[in-house]
């Protein structure tokens, strides 16, 4: 008996575990081939001796038989290997999985810690809003126009614009030549005689005569 008790062996890792069944599928894999062949060739010396010679017949099935029992037992074998390898590469693309997301954490905590307190964060982000509206009051004083002091009335303004296009018009006027009059009938100059009207008289009677 020792004193000092059972010695611990390494626990195996997922990535020896899965190499070591991979061999092992690999060796039943080829002892299953080799059944295979053995059953082919009993059965075919069974049916070469067939019932000219029974016994050689029947020594070559009850040989087809156990290997075939035998071949059940790697079959069955290999399906539960199969099955445990499968779930240990599961268990290792999990690990694997968790171990990286572990290392994003560590990393996301360092980076938070760089940070530092989230107030701090609320307060640096308060003195960025500050900043950000002194830099707009100071471009818009910047792009605003200075008067340099001289404050000017509107109405001022538009009454002398308005002065300034009534002198355009006055001088677009003044600026007309004679050819742009038309042609007015001459006022005659001399004042209709006494015989005149008198003619005109008689010519109203008759067009009055012809009216009734």
């Amino acid at each position: 008996m020792s004193w000092f008790g059972k010695k611990k062996t390494a626990t195996p890792s997922t990535s020896d575990a899965i190499q070591r069944l991979q061999e092992t599928e690999m060796m039943l894999q080829k002892k299953s081939d080799f059944l295979e062949a053995k059953i082919q060739q009993e059965m075919k010396t069974a049916k070469q001796a067939g019932m000219k010679n029974k016994r050689v017949a029947l020594n070559a099935l009850k040989r087809k038989k156990r290997y075939e029992e035998h071949l059940n037992k790697i079959d069955g074998t290999l399906c539960t290997i199969e099955f445990q390898r499968e779930a240990l590469e599961n268990a290792n693309t999990n690990t694997e999985v968790l171990k990286n997301m572990g290392f994003a954490a560590k990393a996301l905590e360092g980076a938070h810690k760089e940070i530092g307190d989230i107030d701090k964060v609320h307060d640096l982000m308060d003195d960025i809003s500050e900043q950000q509206e002194l830099a707009n009051e100071i471009s818009s004083a910047i792009s605003s126009p200075m008067g340099f002091g001289m404050e000017m009335d509107e109405d001022d303004l538009l009454a002398e614009l308005e002065g300034m296009e009534q002198e355009d018009m006055d001088r677009q006027l003044l600026d007309i030549p004679d050819s742009a009059v038309p042609n007015l009938p001459s006022v005659p100059d001399a004042v209709p005689t006494a015989a005149a009207a008198e003619e005109e008289d008689e010519d109203m009677a008759a067009l009055a005569a012809w009216a009734t």
